[in-house]
């Protein structure tokens, strides 16, 4: 790579420029399908409690299979990054073909496990009628999941481009759809049968397809994106390509999988106390996710500027973007806490009206605000590593971290000493900020490492006005 320079303070406002581009769609479009789950949350709510433990228990089914199939096809965004960077456009152009025969692979082979996880269910020791809502309301939103695949690989093949704008607008329109599709089918308006949590799930595949439906139409009229799609023609798979996203990508889908399962898992041992509990704990769950999600996205953004970097050989642009990612990261996940801590029980409010779940919600919410702003460090770690193709250590750091520390310590805390439903929910969240914790830690000493191999880049804060337009412009 080419030797670092001096980031100024112009060349710091410069990149801030260039994330926000990214970042904004990407929050824009992560809190549209983050809000879907909590408008879905609401509606349930609103229909019914048992509905709404139903819904919890399936969402959490579901969801671990949604993340194995966008981690592993997150990879496209990290190689076309890097291939951008570059300038391998015909790579670029080569991988699409590919990303959506995988995409299309996995969402036919992994919805059936989302269709018959009854007896998953079944080891839950559920009432019979909330088994029966949860698997119903499942069993609908795998019919969604292979067009979430397709959508993902579409999704990820441009935002490797650094262009977020199309997942932008299809989630956006995909959540307003989702609200009369939820009213109608949940509640039985306009002529639809009166469903409960089952109704909610076929708004949700509905809404899956219909995005799909959308990100083809904007891909194909967008002149920006236009030079980086194939020629339109039968194309075989190429097990080449698809190894190679295979390689990078099935770690962090994994990851996503196993990260996510382990919260599902934590999930449904909330549930074995009983319907308040886990109503409770999926309240909470939807508001850390919707104040997660602007990490999210400054984290992929972050990642999209680094592969540009990496892929033009440009160590100052990979410095730029990480000094960048870690400021915004650190100033919204204190902000999110601090909102969290200071108004919980308005947030509440607008869920449930319950005498019961308010103050076990109450309490967990204020316990995810402490876990989200470790989470922050976490964030930005990981995809610094996913932006130099590394994905095994994140995996391993996982693991280690979740299913050996915070697994464990939520049995102990949540089952074995808890003595209410309150206490057994929260030991549960207890265990989770010490996994987050040693996970953290584990990350920001591999990121450490990684960077000592790069030459120097000093860090200045200084007036300046064209100390580095020229570098720039090698990875915009």
């Amino acid at each position: 790579m080419k030797s670092g320079k001096t980031i100024t303070w112009d060349s710091f406002v410069e990149e801030l420029g260039h994330l926000s581009r990214i970042a904004i769609p990407l929050l824009i479009a992560q809190s549209a399908q983050m809000g879907t789950g909590v408008v879905d949350t609401v509606m349930a709510a609103r229909y019914g409690e048992q509905d709404l433990a139903a819904i919890a228990v399936g969402f959490n089914i579901w969801l671990p299979i949604y993340l194995l199939i966008l981690g592993t096809i997150f990879a496209t965004a990290t190689i076309v990054a890097q291939d951008y960077g570059a300038g391998r456009i015909k790579k670029i152009q080569d991988s699409l073909p590919q990303s959506l025969w995988l995409a299309v692979f996995l969402g036919l082979v992994l919805s059936p496990a989302a269709w018959f996880s009854g007896p998953v269910m079944d080891l839950l020791g559920l009432e019979s009628t909330t088994k029966k809502l949860a698997l119903e309301y499942t069993q609908m939103v795998a019919l969604g999941l292979p067009a979430t695949a397709i959508f993902q690989a579409l999704r990820y093949h441009t935002q490797g481009l650094g262009v977020t704008q199309p997942f932008a607008v299809a989630a956006a329109i995909g959540f307003f759809l989702n609200i009369p599709l939820n009213y109608a089918f949940i509640f039985g308006e306009w002529g639809a049968p009166e469903l409960g949590a089952k109704g909610c799930g076929i708004a949700t595949a509905i809404s899956m397809w219909l995005s799909v439906v959308m990100m083809v139409g904007y891909i194909a009229i967008s002149k920006r994106i236009r030079p980086y799609l194939p020629e339109w023609a039968p194309v075989s798979p190429n097990w080449l390509i698809i190894r190679e996203i295979l390689t990078i990508g099935m770690p962090m889908g994994l990851t996503f999988f196993l990260e996510v399962g382990v919260f599902s898992l934590i999930a449904l041992l909330v549930a074995t106390w009983g319907d308040t509990a886990i109503a409770s704990h999926q309240i909470a769950f939807n508001i850390w996710d919707l104040f997660y999600i602007p990490m999210l996205a400054i984290g992929t953004a972050m990642s999209t500027r680094m592969g540009h970097a990496i892929g033009a050989g440009w160590t100052e642009g990979v410095h730029r973007a990480l000094l960048v990612g870690v400021l915004v990261s650190a100033l919204m996940g204190t902000l999110t806490t601090l909102l969290l801590l200071s108004f919980p029980e308005a947030i509440i409010a607008l869920y449930t009206d319950s005498e019961e779940i308010r103050p076990v919600a109450t309490r967990l919410i204020k316990l995810s605000a402490f876990f989200i702003l470790i989470d922050a460090a976490q964030i930005v770690g990981s995809f610094t590593l996913r932006a130099f193709k590394e994905t095994k250590y994140p995996f391993i750091a996982m693991v280690i971290s979740y299913w050996l520390i915070a697994l464990p310590l939520g049995w102990l805390f949540g089952l074995e000493l808890a003595s209410t439903p309150s206490d057994g929910a929260a030991g549960f969240w207890y265990a989770t900020i010490a996994g987050i914790s040693v996970c953290a830690a584990l990350i920001a000493i591999r990121v450490r490492l990684l960077l000592r191999t790069l030459p120097d880049t000093e860090l200045a804060f200084t007036p300046s006005s064209s100390s580095s337009n020229s570098d720039n412009q090698n990875a915009s």
